[in-house]
């Protein structure tokens, strides 16, 4: 695993806590540097604040147009609009929300890097203290979104908007695009045999017993969990509202009462083993002990025999592939588009810039029309599978036009649209909140345009 890599994944969330420790010192005895340098009612950015999204625009390679500085720092006062604006319209982010949201990026984040005490080694910070520094950016992040939803939501254009916008273009400031490709995949996950199954489950109903016996719920979970997210943390995985979790993990923690174990319970992710700690309304605070059971060379081969098989009904265009994939696949990011891939836009055409290098290195070899024999790979969360791929069209690299890339320029057409909502609701809220910027960046003309 790259970790330089890793570490440029999670720079949004770990500069910010390096650049307001350094912010509070400048020599180590306690003078504060930082500064207020705009203030949006009773919300306000520091400078800090500001230096720490510059080395987060910096890490992540972009290029700018005009000053980089002040349009982050026009980027922050909107966001504090926002957030000023959501308060005066009553539009609020639940605290249980940011910490289950919080909870799935560290559980992400530690996946990525191996463990928590990895993490915790690489950045010498506890996953509380971190999660305790990020609870309130974490929040405001989410409190922009949710105002981004209403102000934009629901916006549609007609086939003739998409021509007039495309048409208004100028010819020689056309997109070209690069080669795109049209490519579906039908993945499996190997079923474990019933065999390790019942084995887990009588482990798993030992742990049962030990905790029922007096053993600590938490120290079990620590020791025997294989869930990176939350074994560390004594299998607690913070509060979620309903329909977040696995059904089959949320069923069961909700016919608990706090303090009640579960019997192990199977789903997507392995067998848990639940209890219940809270309930508030519709959200639930819980903790688990998560085995992830390890498919045999049979179980593989059992799932490849299953997806020759559907590879042979397409073959002899005796079903389809799309069909098949929403029925079969294990995909849940392409099997709702029958298995194909897409773009930012939702087009189902992928540059072959774009596209995983093994992805990309399998399609090289293979001719236009034809689909794979199962072949084995390793997911993105890590999940070994076996999949067959589709190879259905190939686009030569070509300027773009309505014909070929009208789902691209329908998604440009509503950004656009979405952008002139925006900017009203812009010159309305300014009216309706106190801003004020510092002036060291009266030259950045903030909110002019």
């Amino acid at each position: 695993m790259n970790l330089k890599f890793i570490k440029l994944g999670i720079v949004a969330l770990l500069i910010g806590i390096i650049s307001d420790a350094q912010a509070q010192s400048a020599d180590g005895k306690g003078v504060v540097i930082d500064k207020i340098i705009a203030k949006v009612d009773d919300y306000i950015v520091l400078k800090s604040e500001l230096d720490r999204a510059y080395l987060e625009f910096l890490s992540r390679g972009e290029l700018s147009q005009g000053n980089a500085k002040c349009q982050i720092l026009e980027n922050l006062v909107i966001n504090k609009m926002m957030v000023a604006k959501a308060e005066i319209d009553s539009i609020y982010v639940l605290d249980v929300e940011v910490e289950s949201n919080l909870n799935r990026r560290m559980s992400y984040f530690i996946q990525q890097i191996g463990s928590e005490e990895r993490m915790e080694e690489i950045y010498n910070k506890s996953i509380e203290e971190f999660k305790e520094d990020l609870f309130d950016q974490i929040k405001e992040q989410m409190i922009v979104q949710k105002m981004q939803g209403t102000i934009g939501e629901d916006v549609e254009v007609t086939p003739a908007e998409v021509k007039k916008f495309f048409g208004k273009i100028p010819a020689d400031s056309l997109p070209y695009f690069s080669t795109e490709v049209t490519i579906g995949q039908i993945v499996k996950i190997p079923d474990v045999n019933e065999n390790r199954k019942a084995e887990i489950k009588k482990q798993m109903y030992e742990y049962k017993k030990r905790i029922e016996d007096g053993e600590d719920f938490g120290q079990l979970a620590r020791k025997y969990s294989m869930d990176p997210g939350s074994a560390s943390a004594g299998g607690e995985l913070g509060f979620f509202k309903r329909g977040e979790l696995a059904p089959e993990y949320e069923a069961a923690a909700l016919s608990m009462k706090p303090g009640e174990i579960s019997k192990p319970v199977e789903s997507q992710f392995g067998f848990h083993l639940i209890q219940l700690i809270e309930r508030r309304g519709n959200t639930y605070n819980s903790r688990h002990i998560l085995t992830i059971p390890k498919s045999t060379e049979g179980d593989v081969q059992d799932a490849k025999d299953f997806l020759d098989s559907l590879r042979s009904a397409v073959i002899d265009d005796s079903l389809r592939f799309e069909v098949l994939a929403k029925e079969h696949s294990d995909d849940q990011q392409t099997s709702g588009n029958g298995g194909f891939f897409s773009d930012a836009t939702g087009a189902m055409k992928v540059s072959v810039e774009e596209i995983d290098p093994t992805l990309f290195f399998t399609i090289d070899t293979m001719a236009v029309g034809s689909i794979t024999r199962p072949m084995e790979f390793r997911m993105a969360d890590g999940t070994d599978a076996v999949r067959i791929i589709m190879y259905k069209e190939k686009t030569a690299p070509h300027q773009a036009n309505l014909l070929q890339d009208y789902q691209k320029i329908r998604a440009a057409t509503v950004a656009s649209k979405r952008n002139q909502i925006m900017s009203k609701w812009f010159k309305e809220a300014q009216g309706e909140v106190y801003i004020n910027i510092d002036p060291e960046f009266e030259s950045c003309r903030i909110l002019v345009n």
